[in-house]
């Protein structure tokens, strides 16, 4: 039988207003996931500069490359990061809801600020010393980036109300975008004040430990979600005065007649009991994340074509511009890719996600995102002609993108299951999106007569596959249960309620 438990703690936390708390609670998830973004993000001018100052052809004639990255060592700086991150969400999410999401938080959180900080500290004079010594705190660094993953979520989703649960778990994942241009602003900045190529990707590097640090102190703000408290560590009353002190409210225990069902205490993720309560929605929430993955991270092969026919980047480093002239503008061209399709979807998501819900946003962004492939891949030769429309419809994709499935794949995992497997849940999610990453950034390539990568299939052929797993990851959101305006713990399945008129309130009907 069921036990009922009074959790009066976690329906004020429901109904509270939305008030300073629910500010800092996104500032810490936010700061961390920023600092993870900034991190990944800037390898990509990292790579440049190593490229032109371990691998210079001192032999170049004007006007010849030099001095580049070679692939399978750009192949290797960008797998290993992936595989931390993969490894990472898998064990950081299982282990926040081993030992709470504060303390796995603080975790995640210190392991990326050493880890940014050792990365910009590699050491060795020749190439090969500075590209192991770099793989090594970058998977480390991995590891620490994708714990931050399911942390952020859990802590933003147990903390917020169920009004606008959504909007905050958006704005954090939103930080995502923050992290990226602050990466483009940080290279920017130290290539105008720093003219030593060899310093300049050690000091963004380092600059990555500042954000991770920042978010390490400010969690010692607030105390342990509620949540875990009160149904995964099973302390109700130590709950209760942790949020009376955030609240600065006495937390009365019987303020409102709830009963918390639990059928079983002890089934786990490999359960008969999971499977057929929760088994749909972790093979949708993490097909879709797989599937949006794949097109998101082969980005890299379209905008290879785009940057270069707009003319903002050159194909190859020329020895007539300097390498820190070269990710100068390699900085703006990224910035400018940003703002004008990423970051603005990131701010719409955030508005519209607790107006049209979850599902909504999820299916339109990925019919969107299927129909722009489709343009692009049927009248390629067209476009690469008119750069200004390969440019139009490349941003459409992508705002799409982050407006719909970029965010609400992050959201959903964090709304839908158990306390006890919360974490555990949504980092598998995101490690699924992470292996489709993998498979977006290095599986439509092929190695070359001349050692080099370039899209095995051909860019065409490859925006077609990318339509399709548009199409497939809109087919896998129809699965996906609307999670506006519902506890967490009805969501969950973990609340009965003892009236039909409780259950529509917590509905928001």
């Amino acid at each position: 039988m069921a036990r009922a438990h009074p959790l009066n703690v976690l329906a004020t936390l429901d109904r509270a207003r939305t008030q300073r708390y629910h500010f800092t609670a996104a500032a810490i998830a936010g700061t961390g996931f920023l600092a993870g973004a900034y991190d990944l993000f800037s390898i990509i001018f990292v790579a440049r500069l190593i490229g032109r100052v371990y691998y210079a052809d001192e032999t170049a004639s004007p006007g010849e490359p030099g001095g580049q990255l070679p692939h399978d060592a750009a192949v290797a700086l960008n797998g290993v990061a992936f595989s931390g991150t993969f490894v990472g969400q898998l064990a950081f999410g299982w282990l926040g809801d081993r030992i709470g999401r504060r303390r796995a938080y603080g975790w995640t959180l210190a392991l990326m600020a050493v880890s940014s900080a050792a990365s910009g500290l590699s050491f060795g004079r020749e190439a090969k010393a500075v590209l192991a010594t770099l793989c090594f705190f970058r998977f480390w660094l991995g590891v620490g980036v994708g714990g931050s993953y399911p942390l952020s979520a859990a802590i933003i989703a147990e903390y917020a109300n169920k009004r606008t649960r959504g909007a905050f778990v958006a704005a954090v994942h939103a930080m995502q975008g923050v992290g990226i241009l602050l990466g483009c602003t940080v290279a920017l900045g130290v290539c105008s004040v720093v003219p030593e190529a060899d310093h300049v990707w050690r000091v963004i590097l380092v600059a990555g430990a500042v954000p991770a640090a920042l978010s390490f102190y400010l969690r010692t703000k607030l105390p342990e979600t509620a949540r875990y408290t009160a149904l995964v560590a099973r302390e109700p009353k130590r709950a209760a005065a942790d949020m009376s002190q955030v609240l600065r409210a006495r937390i009365q225990e019987q303020e409102l007649d709830v009963s918390v069902g639990r059928i079983d205490d002890e089934w786990g993720l490999f359960s008969v009991q999971f499977l057929k309560s929760h088994g749909l929605h972790l093979l949708a929430t993490s097909s879709a994340c797989f599937f949006l993955s794949v097109t998101y991270y082969s980005q890299n092969i379209l905008q290879k074509d785009l940057l270069g026919k707009l003319g903002w980047v050159s194909p190859s480093p020329a020895a007539s511009m300097g390498a820190v002239q070269e990710v100068a503008r390699l900085a703006r061209a990224q910035a400018l890719i940003a703002l004008c399709g990423a970051s603005p979807g990131y701010i719409l998501s955030v508005v519209l996600i607790d107006v049209l819900g979850r599902r909504r946003l999820q299916l339109a962004g990925f019919t969107v995102m299927t129909l722009s492939m489709l343009a692009l891949a049927i009248s390629y030769d067209h476009w690469t002609s008119h750069a200004a429309g390969f440019f139009a419809l490349y941003n459409v994709t992508f705002f799409f993108a982050s407006v719909g499935p970029n965010t609400t794949t992050f959201v959903a995992p964090a709304e839908l299951f158990p306390a006890r497997l919360r974490c555990t849940c949504h980092g598998v999610a995101m490690a699924a999106g992470r292996a489709g990453a993998v498979l977006g950034a290095f599986g439509f390539l092929s190695k070359g007569a001349d050692s080099k990568y370039a899209s095995g299939i051909g860019t065409r052929n490859e925006l077609f596959v990318l339509a399709g797993t548009n199409f497939l990851g809109m087919l896998m959101s129809l699965f996906v249960p609307e999670t506006r305006g519902a506890s967490l713990e009805v969501l969950s399945k973990e609340v009965v309620y003892e009236s039909i008129d409780m259950f529509m309130d917590s509905n928001g009907e």
